[in-house]
């Protein structure tokens, strides 16, 4: 059985994105990473273009901010909010790891609706013209 609880130490990914270093994060992904959203039909897979599609995120996203963190057995929960454009949104990326702690598994949860409209297209805009 799992257990959740409130993490007294942040998650390396978590000290990563909030101190900048996008390469320290970046290196963090399981070759065969999976990233899933709720803006995209199919799932991302693989370091490089899960790693593409995060470079553009923190480019899109301003004042983000990581405001809670859970821990349970290999999996990590980080809450966050953001703005996109004039919406504000709040979201939660779910984290597993293997034993090395890689991620293998990234989740991101958006709300509200209105936001998360707004990261789709934005998002779609950048892949566009990104070939991707």
């Amino acid at each position: 059985a799992s257990v959740c609880r409130m993490s007294t130490a942040a998650h390396d990914f978590r000290r990563a994105v909030e101190s900048g270093d996008l390469p320290a994060a970046l290196a963090l992904l399981h070759p065969q990473v999976e990233f899933r959203s709720p803006a995209v039909h199919a799932p991302y897979v693989g370091a490089e273009p899960v790693g593409r599609l995060l470079g553009h995120v923190t480019e899109v996203f301003e004042d983000f901010r990581y405001m809670d963190e859970l821990t349970g057995d290999g999996t990590h929960g980080l809450v966050f909010r953001a703005r996109v454009g004039s919406r504000d949104v709040e979201g939660w990326d779910y984290l597993t790891t293997d034993s090395d702690g890689l991620i293998t598994t990234f989740v991101v949860m958006v709300r509200p609706l209105s936001g998360l409209i707004a990261l789709a297209e934005a998002m779609g805009a950048r892949l566009a013209a990104d070939g991707g």
